[in-house]
């Protein structure tokens, strides 16, 4: 009998950004990876994608989670051909953060910009964190079996780099205002999703919150329709 082997993932952190717990993040997201399925490998650093060693190469999916920190042009566009060769992206809280010039994004991330489909601008009006009602409202594989939950985490709003979403999960602010908090996006033959929460501890442990990153790293991968 020939024996499958496992699907693969990889946990990529990066960043200067002293706020975020980079290691402690790829610690909790490798054990989330091995809790979907995946044989999953924790790495640090982006320049990873322009001629990728097998490690790279070969995982389904990506898991990212990064702040600040040197990612390449090269390097960010290598990444959006492979997703759109059919690699999938998954996106954790902090990893919108990208350049600015002027009001807008730096031309030297516009590639991560149009593959992840936004950019952190800010954690928005009054208090920068607490605790709020994540809504599901989207029937989806990266949602399947998820309801209404609350979480204390750190308010995050950004800027969509396009329409060409589909919102799963959303909070609203204290003024009544709608924040999505979570999106699915296709790239090509590849699929992307961002999700906004996440900071630290207080969230990562969070049952609601892990069934959402295994499932979107299923989903991502292709292994979930």
């Amino acid at each position: 009998m020939v024996m499958q082997s496992a699907p693969r993932a990889m946990v990529i952190v990066n960043g200067d950004d002293i706020h975020h717990d980079l290691i402690g993040a790829s610690l909790v997201f490798q054990q989330i990876g091995t809790e979907a399925g995946f044989a999953t490998r924790r790495a640090a650093g982006t320049g990873r994608f322009i001629d990728p060693r097998p490690e790279t190469a070969q995982a389904e999916v990506y898991l990212f989670y990064t702040s600040g920190g040197q990612f390449g042009t090269g390097q960010q566009q290598a990444l959006a051909q492979a997703v759109a060769g059919g690699k999938g992206m998954v996106s954790i809280h902090c990893s919108n953060i990208l350049g600015w010039q002027g009001d807008g994004v730096d031309p030297a991330d516009r590639p991560l910009f149009e593959l992840l489909g936004n950019r952190y601008l800010s954690h928005g009006p009054g208090r920068h964190e607490g605790r709020h009602t994540i809504e599901i409202v989207a029937d989806h594989p990266a949602t399947a079996g998820v309801t209404d939950f609350e979480l204390f985490d750190e308010y995050y709003e950004f800027e969509l780099a396009d329409e060409k979403i589909t919102v799963l999960a959303q909070r609203h602010r204290a003024d009544g205002v709608t924040i999505p908090v979570m999106y699915a996006r296709e790239v090509g033959a590849g699929r992307v999703v961002y999700l906004a929460l996440g900071h630290d501890m207080r969230a990562w442990g969070e049952p609601p919150f892990r069934a959402l990153v295994r499932q979107a790293l299923a989903w991502a991968s292709g292994r979930e329709s």
